[in-house]
């Protein structure tokens, strides 16, 4: 299938990706990796099973075939080929027959949305159980129940995935998500394949000025088996970032959950360009939830990673975690659209720029070089060329070497994309030099 920005690629790629059995470790994960590997350069990176990583330990690959619970009648009552959501992930290995009574702790439900089935998972302590609607849970009858969970931890590895654009600069923007929810769907693949999307972008640009990472991993202990390996060369070239969740479902718009410092050149981007929508859009730095732009932003790392999101902060999601969590609440065109969103405001903050003018003692003759008019005229109505000289004279009166564009944008209340065509204006004269 060859990759194109539109519906059906997306929509068939999640129905690929969708029915895997994934975990923080495992084969589904690796599946899954490979899947993205036909569109993005990804090298692979292992961490081995009781590799001690800060303050966690990587644990055993859980492997699960088959997980069924049937009812004394013959009833399945939970069956993992069904949803794979059904079982608890990382469950434990049981099989054997079991009282109703000694089941039911066995059983999780949400008890205020009888209809929903849960996710849950197990992946430090060890344990054995089924996710089922409450409804079903209240409704079983009393007898003997089979339970067949097939699983096994073995010694194997936790992995995770990267890949880097090269751009005009060393210093980079990291673009994140995690891959490592099994059959949900806006929590888990709308991330990654927004992340696809980006990267496709960004690879057809024809000048990068920062240079990108892209990473998928498990979430939270992949994010800091990256920073155990990465993290003293991110802390020293990675200037903003984003992590990817959650990029579908309810809202018409992203928010944008900055980083901890809430300084970076993107923080302070994202909060020029919504100052107006603030409340509705962004979000301050919080440790309380999110996802592995808490591990970026810890004490020892303070590296500057915000978290995009649709739903998730200021709404909140009332199918998280649930069966609700599927292709039709995600939305693909959701998807799409959030591509198109995320890619401009990386565009808009790679062309934040620093210059330094060649011509520093006073105003340099504009008119010789033709980019000032010869003849003076304070009423001319070329509205255009009007703002091409008065742009001309912002730029270099503040190409000092210290002042970025988006400090002259947010001073005089224009975009910074309204600065490109004088940029471009200067360069060509040799007055200004980016540094």
């Amino acid at each position: 299938m060859t990759y194109t920005e539109s519906y059906d690629f997306f929509s068939s790629l999640f129905d690929e990706l969708y029915p895997i059995l994934r975990s923080i470790t495992g084969p589904g994960l690796r599946q899954s990796y490979d899947i993205f590997s036909r569109y993005m350069p990804l090298e692979q990176e292992s961490f081995k099973s009781g590799t001690n990583i800060y303050d966690w330990t990587v644990p055993k690959e859980w492997h699960c075939t088959s997980a069924t619970l049937v009812g004394p009648n013959g009833d399945i009552v939970a069956d993992m080929q069904r949803s794979n959501i059904e079982v608890i992930n990382y469950s434990a290995p049981f099989k054997g027959k079991i009282e109703l009574e000694d089941l039911m702790p066995h059983l999780h439900s949400i008890p205020s949305r009888p209809t929903v089935i849960p996710y849950v998972t197990s992946y430090y302590q060890p344990r054995w159980g089924f996710c089922v609607p409450d409804s079903v849970k209240n409704s079983l009858m009393p007898g003997t129940y089979s339970v067949d969970i097939d699983s096994q931890f073995i010694d194997g590895a936790l992995d995770l995935v990267h890949c880097v654009l090269p751009g005009m600069s060393e210093q980079e923007i990291l673009i994140t998500s995690y891959l490592c929810h099994p059959s949900l769907a806006n929590n888990e693949l709308s991330g990654p394949l927004v992340l696809l999307g980006l990267f496709k972008r960004l690879e057809a640009l024809p000048n990068r000025r920062y240079t990108y990472r892209f990473v998928l991993n498990p979430e939270s202990i992949g994010a800091l088996a990256y920073l155990s390996k990465y993290g003293e060369y991110l802390k020293s070239n990675v200037v903003a970032g984003m992590v990817l969740n959650c990029m579908g479902g309810d809202g018409d718009h992203l928010e944008y959950k900055l980083s901890r410092n809430e300084n970076s050149i993107l923080d302070r981007f994202l909060k020029y360009k919504f100052k107006d929508q603030a409340s509705s859009t962004l979000v301050s730095f919080t440790p309380l939830k999110g996802s592995d732009e808490r591990q970026y932003c810890s004490p020892g790392f303070q590296i500057p990673i915000c978290n995009v999101s649709r739903n998730f902060h200021i709404r909140g999601c009332d199918k998280y975690h649930t069966s609700l969590d599927n292709k039709h609440y995600m939305d693909i065109d959701k998807i799409i659209s959030a591509i198109g969103e995320v890619f401009n405001i990386i565009v808009e903050v790679d062309s934040i720029a620093t210059f330094e003018s060649q011509c520093p003692f006073g105003e340099p003759n504009l008119g010789r070089r033709g980019l000032y008019p010869t003849l003076s005229h304070i009423h001319s109505e070329n509205q255009e060329k009007v703002e091409l000289f008065n742009n001309i004279k912002l730029l270099l009166n503040f190409a000092d070497g210290c002042t970025d564009t988006l400090t002259v944008a947010e001073r005089f209340g224009m975009d910074v994309a309204e600065l490109s065509n004088a940029i471009c204006e200067l360069e060509a004269h040799k007055l200004i030099k980016q540094v």
